[in-house]
């Protein structure tokens, strides 16, 4: 979200490089700035306006807990303000153990001291994390805004997920009974392991109000990538989430987030606001000086004295107020399925055969391999392995291009809300070129019907996605 690399990942690593850069009394200063503003009201007030219905909210242990495992009650007013907005603006708060005393994941995101899943470890940070989540749990008991417990943000990916396997099990259980403890009713969530897509560890059900939580990012959105999400849903009678997802293009937010809906599947985006991102609702305009803060980052000697990092810093706190960052609406639009600007021809509804589609195609092999319509890299020699991987939200190129090919008479459906205006709907083909098919209303958004052997790239639904706000 900082856009910095090796040196500043984890947040105790980029609080030491504020404090080298600017001293340890503007760095202070500006973490309290910068709590009062990432996410304000304003904030809030948008995400209701663009039509979400709750917010997930990441907490990090040592913001709420000191290191004896006493509540710090700073950390619980931000909760506690955040809650008291989202009131106001009637939105639900999903409460997200992001990062647990001695670190869930062993990665920079979960803020471990030492680079180790230390959690599973160390039976001091598992008693605190017991102890957190039955001071949450106590404190919001009752609270109608929480929307529910997120227990622990990725546990164990790689090679941790099968060394700890059990001790997750053991502590998903001892974390449900410090919870039922003091609060019945809220919802508890479990995320599976190696980044949440870890399924595995999901053999009964621990509490009749619980869900449980997958993330994706980077990978095919369609059925086959969430069939053993699906399968455990029917076999366990559980809800299930999509909690973390996006950082691409708005190709694939709408698609995968159609792919969501389609299978009552629950989501959540990450993140809302970022600094220079073409992927995220808000972008923040970095500062003059902020590629040499970036620089500083890899070590060495700063790029920059502490007076010039003190100003560049509070620049960065102004840039990041709402009504100063980039709107994106094109974001808002892809995942919201309302009124968006184009559409990716392969990005047609997931209800099957007769309901998003009438076609007998080849499907790619790992691009919506259970839907028989005829998928195809336009660009066959530079077929990418892996066409989704856009972490930057990159733009298309040619090489991974991917285009539909239908026979007359064949059409696709394309999902929104509203229907757009039929007259000013174009459907393309790879060249730019208007393909040979009629539009049609449909009953969940578009119909494209082919007129003769036609290939579709892109359709153009003659939006702007523009938004405008007071």
């Amino acid at each position: 979200m900082w856009r910095f690399g090796p040196g500043a990942e984890s947040p105790r690593e980029i609080e030491a490089l504020f404090e080298r850069l600017a001293g340890p009394s503007a760095a202070a200063e500006f973490w309290e700035r910068f709590r009062d503003v990432f996410v304000a009201e304003a904030d809030i007030a948008r995400i209701a306006a663009s039509g979400f219905d709750h917010v997930r909210l990441p907490i990090n242990a040592r913001v709420i807990q000191d290191d004896d495992g006493e509540p710090v009650e700073a950390g619980y007013a931000l909760i506690d303000r955040l809650l008291r907005w989202c009131r106001e603006h009637r939105l639900w708060v999903l409460l997200d153990l992001h990062g647990a005393p001695g670190g869930q994941t062993g990665t920079n995101i979960d803020d471990s001291p030492n680079g180790l899943p230390e959690l599973f470890m160390d039976d001091r940070y598992r008693r605190r994390t017991l102890r957190l989540w039955r001071d949450l749990a106590a404190r919001y008991a009752g609270d109608t805004t929480v929307l529910g417990y997120d227990l622990l943000n990725e546990p164990l990916p790689n090679e941790w997920q099968h060394t700890y396997r059990d001790e997750l099990v053991r502590l998903y259980r001892d974390l449900t009974a410090e919870i039922r403890a003091v609060d019945p009713d809220h919802l508890i969530v479990y995320e599976g392991s190696h980044w949440a897509t870890n399924w595995e560890i999901f053999t009964e059900v621990w509490d009749d109000n619980s869900l449980l939580q997958f993330h994706k990012y980077w990978s095919s959105p369609d059925r086959p990538s969430i069939a053993p999400y699906l399968e455990t849903r029917e076999r366990l009678g559980l809800p299930i989430y999509m909690g973390e997802g996006g950082e691409n293009t708005a190709d694939w937010i709408y698609t995968a987030h159609r792919l969501y809906e389609a299978h009552g599947i629950g989501w959540n985006f990450w993140p809302w606001k970022k600094i220079d991102t073409p992927t995220s609702p808000a972008s923040v305009r970095p500062p003059a000086g902020w590629d040499r803060v970036v620089a500083s980052a890899a070590g060495g000697s700063p790029l920059l004295g502490r007076a010039e990092a003190g100003v560049v810093l509070d620049r960065l706190v102004e840039a990041m107020r709402l009504e100063n960052c980039e709107w994106r609406p094109e974001i808002v639009a892809a995942l919201t399925a309302a009124s968006p600007s184009t559409l990716p021809a392969w990005g047609f509804g997931f209800r099957g055969a007769g309901r998003s589609y009438r076609a007998s195609g080849s499907p790619l092999e790992r691009i919506r391999a259970d839907d028989a319509v005829t998928l195809r890299f336009h660009v066959p020699a530079d077929d990418p392995e892996q066409p989704f991987e856009h972490p930057g939200g990159r733009t298309e190129t040619d090489g991974d291009r991917i285009v539909v090919d239908l026979a007359p008479g064949e059409w696709l459906e394309y999902e929104l809300d509203p229907a757009p205006d039929l007259s000013r709907v174009r459907v393309l083909g790879p060249s730019g070129s208007p393909a040979p098919v009629v539009v049609k209303t449909a009953p969940r958004g578009l119909r494209v019907v082919a007129t003769a052997p036609a290939t579709l790239w892109r359709i153009e639904l003659g939006g702007s996605s523009t938004v405008v706000w007071p």
